[in-house]
């Protein structure tokens, strides 16, 4: 029988630790936390002595990734295998304060529930705050996961934020060691899996009225960086037949683009646009350039990908006809990325457990680290329900009850793969 003031409990402890979190900021007026700055050092020092408070031995890893680490309580047949718990403590700019953050909390409170119970697992825990998943500072998402999961790429470490200062040098200057990183990989056989409880960041929960949902998969998803050249010209001599206006090609292109998304009503696609730079950006002269970019998802790799070959003959067609110049590149690309069989099933006894009726089923259509953390083991993922599905947005909101309930799910999770080792 669930213990209703224990979740409230927890609950308020966990908003208490993620008030805490969403004070350290880079700006008085909203939440900004970037990787490799100044308050993305805090915020890990924070969590690094939330850790250690836990009982747990904690580092902060060459990446800059918070490491918390609990050994087996007693002997099991997986030896001194661990399982992960973890998400990421950076945020997009004027960020929610739950995203990420709550992932990184509900972790450590699962750790101090298991001890006040007197619970001894048969595996290790390891609770991991990453320190990049939003890719904001620098083009590239799930950096800290990929670190940890052994699939980063090196070249990574070239890439430039909109100072021009390098990822080799921001993690120089922050105190990692930018050539200590492949020594931060997990081996295979030491992992067990890896839970992540997040905020749903949608609007399914709350219709469905349930606090929890078990994720089954992370949406295929690429991002693309498009270049449209057209001609400057006075925005009072040149006739409009004899024009050559990039943001006019653009604006056909992001309505074409939306038109295809809204098409296709079986494979849970989306397209955004959702960043534009007009140049020379002048009230009286004809845009000469846009760059954009085109964030694209769907429930599967096929679909998103026929919808990209749509987008690009459409970009082709305005080219032709509005005699500008187009250029289409992707620079991210990941694939359809299913949950473990077993992780799941135990994530969905837990939280139907928890909340006293079956649980909701839900594919993430937002990236997470689970899509790295796949590449090196079987991964889960707990949703939690959010006011009105808003996120990367100041109003996002998570009641204290839906917080300790995530938490407690995650505790019994935890207890079914104990079980699962004792009878196998």
């Amino acid at each position: 029988m669930t213990d209703k003031a224990a979740i409230r409990a927890t609950g308020k402890r966990a908003q208490q630790m993620i008030d805490a979190l969403a004070a350290i900021s880079a700006s008085p007026d909203n939440l900004t936390r970037l990787y490799l700055t100044p308050e993305h050092k805090r915020a890990a020092e924070l969590v690094e002595g939330w850790m250690r408070e836990a009982g747990l031995s904690a580092r902060m890893d060459a990446s800059g990734t918070v490491r918390g680490s609990l050994p087996p309580g007693r002997a099991g047949r997986s030896g001194n295998k661990s399982l992960l718990i973890g998400s990421h403590i950076d945020t997009v700019i004027d960020a929610g304060r739950y995203d990420g953050n709550f992932g990184v909390v509900a972790g450590l409170l699962a750790v101090e529930a298991l001890k006040a119970r007197g619970i001894a697992l048969p595996f290790g825990l390891e609770i991991l705050a990453f320190g990049d998943e939003e890719g904001v500072r620098f083009p590239i998402t799930l950096t800290s996961s990929a670190i940890a999961a052994g699939v980063f790429e090196t070249a990574t470490l070239d890439q430039t934020d909109r100072a021009g200062v390098t990822m080799r040098d921001a993690l120089t200057a922050f105190g990692g060691n930018p050539d200590g990183l492949a020594a931060e990989a997990y081996p295979a056989d030491s992992v067990l899996g890896y839970l992540e409880v997040h905020i749903e960041q949608g609007p399914v929960l709350e219709r469905t009225n349930a606090s929890l949902g078990v994720v089954t998969a992370i949406a295929s998803q690429s991002r693309h960086h498009i270049r449209i050249r057209g001609e400057a010209g006075h925005a009072g001599t040149v006739p409009m037949p004899m024009r050559r206006d990039a943001l006019a090609a653009a604006a056909e292109l992001i309505v074409g683009i939306e038109a295809i998304a809204r098409k296709d009503r079986r494979n849970a696609l989306v397209a955004t646009v959702g960043q534009m730079d007009v140049l020379p950006g002048a009230s009286n002269v004809i845009p000469a350039e846009v760059r954009l970019t085109l964030d694209v998802r769907a429930a599967t790799d096929d679909a998103r990908r026929d919808a990209v070959s749509a987008m690009l003959s459409l970009a082709r067609k305005i080219e032709a006809v509005r005699q500008v110049s187009l250029s289409f590149d992707t620079y991210l690309e990941k694939p359809f990325a299913p949950c473990g069989a077993r992780l799941t099933a135990a994530i969905e006894a837990a939280t139907s457990e928890v909340m006293g009726k079956p649980a909701q089923r839900l594919l993430s259509g937002a990236g997470h680290d689970g899509l790295s953390m796949a590449h090196l083991c079987e991964y889960g993922m707990i949703f939690v329900r959010c006011r009105g599905g808003i996120s990367h947005n100041p109003a996002e909101f998570v009641t204290e009850d839906d917080m300790g309930a995530a938490v407690e799910a995650l505790v019994e999770t935890i207890l079914e793969l104990a079980r699962q080792e004792e009878a196998t």
